[in-house]
C-alpha cells in the first residue's frame, strides 16, 4: 500500500524541477559562503584597525577617510550595477534563462555565456551583480563561469583603448587570441568542479 504513495511523492518532486536546474539546496550553500565571507572580511577589518591603532592612534581615522574617498569614487557605478541586476531579474523570465543557459543547456549555454561576456560593457560593478542575479534565477554554473571569465579576460573597450595603443598590436593580439578561446574551456572545467565541490 505504501509503494503508490512513494511513487507519487517522487513524481511530485520530479515535476517541481522539470528543467533539471539546481534546486534551492545547491544555492543555499552559496549563501552560506557569502555569510562566512562577511565574517572573514569583518574580522580582517577589525584586525587592521587594531594594528593601525597600535602603530599610531591617528591611523584608524586616516584609513577611514581614505575609505570614504574611495567610496565616493565607486558608489555610483555600484548603485547602477545593482539597479541593472534588479531590473534584469524582473524583466527576463526565469524560464527563458533556464532554457538557454540552465544546467541542461550544455555547450549551447556555455557559448551563449561566452558571447554575452565578450559583448557586455562595464566593469566588475556591473558584471558581478548581474552574475549573482543570473545564478539565483537558475543559470547553470558552466555558462556563468564562462560569462565571468570572458568578461574578465577580454574587453573590446580595453583592448582598443588601452592595450593596443600602449603595448602595440602584436602584443595585444598575442594576449587577445588565447583570452578569446579560453573561456568555454574554463566553463566546462568549472561546471565539473562545482558539481564535485557541491556534493
Amino acid at each position: 500500500m505504501s509503494k503508490p504513495v512513494e511513487s507519487s511523492t517522487a513524481n511530485a518532486k520530479a515535476t517541481d524541477n522539470p528543467t533539471g536546474a539546481p534546486s534551492g539546496r545547491g544555492r543555499q550553500k552559496g549563501k552560506k559562503g557569502v555569510d562566512s565571507s562577511i565574517w572573514v572580511m569583518g574580522g580582517l577589518t577589525l584586525l587592521m584597525v587594531i594594528l593601525a591603532y597600535l602603530k599610531s592612534p591617528d591611523l584608524p581615522m586616516r584609513g577611514l577617510q581614505t575609505s570614504m574617498s574611495l567610496l565616493q569614487d565607486v558608489w555610483l557605478p555600484l548603485l547602477l550595477g545593482f539597479l541593472l541586476a534588479g531590473f534584469f531579474d524582473v524583466l527576463v523570465p526565469r524560464e527563458f534563462l533556464v532554457k538557454w543557459m540552465g544546467e541542461q543547456s550544455g555547450i549551447k549555454g556555455i557559448l551563449i555565456g561566452w558571447l554575452i561576456g565578450l559583448a557586455m560593457p562595464g566593469g566588475p560593478y556591473v558584471v558581478f551583480p548581474i552574475a549573482a542575479s543570473l545564478f539565483n534565477q537558475g543559470v547553470g554554473v558552466g555558462p556563468l563561469v564562462t560569462f565571468i571569465t570572458a568578461k574578465s579576460l577580454l574587453s573590446p573597450t580595453r583592448l582598443f583603448s588601452w592595450e593596443a595603443p600602449f603595448l602595440g598590436w602584436p602584443f595585444a593580439a598575442a594576449r587577445a587570441i588565447p583570452s578569446l578561446l579560453l573561456p568555454p574551456l574554463v566553463g566546462i572545467i568549472g561546471q565539473r568542479l562545482f558539481s564535485y565541490f557541491n556534493r
